[in-house]
């Protein structure tokens, strides 16, 4: 079993390497880049997700929801969040129906 705390992990990781020479670090090149650059590798990897979904090879599959979740990291942590958050969020949410809880969200 894969230790549950890798995202706090990652998180950590990322943030200790935002503020890093972009020259030796992927994260502080993406963070020195700024929000944009981001969200442009957020959506490629979300349509990469996709993609190998709908090819059905799940290993190809599982590397690209990997990258993904990475990317969706820096931007969390680019906007001073945290997978803490989300998961609070998840847990907000538990136990309430998907349709009930978007109708109780504001306009």
């Amino acid at each position: 079993m894969v230790n549950a705390d890798i995202l706090a992990r990652l998180a950590d990781t990322i943030e200790a390497r935002k503020g890093a020479d972009p020259s030796t670090s992927y994260t502080a090149k993406l963070m020195h880049k700024g929000l944009d650059s981001i969200l442009k590798k957020v959506g490629e990897e979300a349509v990469e997700t996709v993609m190998a979904a709908k090819d059905g090879d799940k290993l190809h599959l599982v590397r690209e929801v990997a990258d993904l979740w990475f990317h969706t990291l820096v931007l969390l942590a680019q906007q001073g969040l945290g997978p803490n958050d989300v998961l609070a969020e998840l847990a907000r949410r538990e136990g309430i129906s998907g349709i009930d809880e978007k109708n109780a969200r504001p306009e």
